[in-house]
């Protein structure tokens, strides 16, 4: 099953408009200590064992630095879980930085 993705400003725009999802941050502690968009934080390593804690009634998007780590996270949890609802931030907290809140730190 292929990663479904979803731009910051998409994402952007349904936090704006007041749409339900659950955001999910997969990268480690020092990486969301250092900046995070406000993500449950569920390092990448822990997301098979804590897959309990993804929501499956409305759509859950998964984000890292990049998109690669939370791309592979997903895969997993399909091929495991069946997950169906699994969305990936494309470009992860980086992009969101360039194209919704340059405040956020790059790094």
């Amino acid at each position: 099953m292929a990663v479904k993705e979803i731009t910051p400003l998409e994402m952007k725009e349904w936090i704006d408009s007041g749409k339900q999802f659950q955001l999910i941050d997969v990268r480690e502690q020092h990486e969301f200590d250092h900046c995070n968009i406000k993500g449950e934080l569920i390092p990448l390593g822990t997301v098979m064992e804590a897959h309990d804690k993804f929501r499956r009634d409305v759509p859950v998007i998964v984000y890292c630095r990049s998109g690669a780590r939370s791309a592979r996270a997903i895969e997993a949890l399909q091929a495991q879980f069946g997950f169906e609802n699994l969305i990936n931030l494309k470009g992860g907290i980086l992009r969101y930085s360039d194209d919704v809140d340059p405040s956020i730190p790059k790094y």
